[in-house]
């Protein structure tokens, strides 16, 4: 099913054999734009794709280059609140890898549960738990998956280190931390995020496990990025909006599109 979406794509827009496959989270969206030569094609039009209703979530697969190298991004991602199956939400990079990617950068917007993190920083993902109680892999071994995918450095080491270096050489203040991914929509209680943080969580979001989970059973080496958008539940002031993580990211985007673009140009 992959393989036939990507020859859908590869028939409407130029496809150049990609150093690596984005997908862009909430408000994050505005990497695309920083892609040149960039061809795309709306989800509407690809089979087995669905049309993300959230906002900050434009649906559209672009190619082209960034920093002078070619990719294949997602703007924007369908989720399982949207009342999805953990498969369908991962199947995106099923295409991705069958367009050529074999690195995947996956950025996301998370809520900080870490003391230290504030509305605007950016946490490299170093390892996450997939809360959501759904396993993207459950049922028959789809061809070219791994059964039982190791999953002990999910987040390739090489990759956050050079993450990490690039965020230095561009004087973008970033950390390493644990994501912890949960199905929503609501945002969590003070009392679930006194038991995320006894339980290591550093940050806390809607997405990007079950993605992770994918690319690693066909072989992808995975680099995630969380831009915090705001302290969860109990930590900070007032209610939580999803309005508020759209303003947040839009604020950090010029730091993480840097991060991004100079590692795609050093990957």
């Amino acid at each position: 099913m992959a393989a036939d979406v990507a020859e859908v794509v590869r028939r409407a827009i130029p496809v150049s054999a990609p150093v690596a496959g984005l997908i862009l989270g909430s408000g994050l969206g505005g990497l695309a734009a920083r892609i040149e030569g960039a061809q795309s094609i709306d989800y509407a039009a690809l089979p087995g794709f669905a049309t993300p209703t959230v906002p900050g979530h434009e649906g559209r697969l672009i190619t082209g280059t960034l920093a002078g190298r070619p990719v294949v991004a997602l703007a924007g991602r369908f989720h399982v609140y949207e009342g999805h199956s953990a498969a369908m939400a991962a199947f995106p990079v099923r295409v991705l890898h069958a367009l050529g990617a074999r690195i995947l950068l996956v950025s996301n917007a998370a809520g900080g549960i870490r003391r230290s993190l504030r509305p605007g920083d950016l946490m490299i993902v170093k390892d996450h738990v997939n809360f959501t109680w759904m396993n993207p892999l459950t049922g028959p071994v789809v061809a070219g998956d791994e059964r039982f995918p190791d999953m002990s450095d999910p987040y390739d080491p090489a990759l956050r280190r050079l993450l990490a270096e690039t965020a230095d050489a561009a004087g973008v203040p970033v950390s390493e931390g644990v994501y912890f991914g949960l199905t929503g929509p609501t945002y969590e209680t003070p009392a679930e995020v006194r038991m995320l943080e006894r339980l290591g969580a550093d940050a806390v979001g809607m997405s990007t496990v079950h993605e992770v989970i994918v690319a690693r059973a066909i072989g992808m080496r995975v680099a995630a990025v969380s831009c915090i958008t705001n302290q969860a539940a109990g930590l900070g002031d007032g209610a939580i909006s999803h309005a508020e993580v759209i303003e947040v990211t839009r604020k950090a985007a010029n730091a993480f599109e840097q991060l991004a673009a100079g590692f795609i140009h050093r990957v």
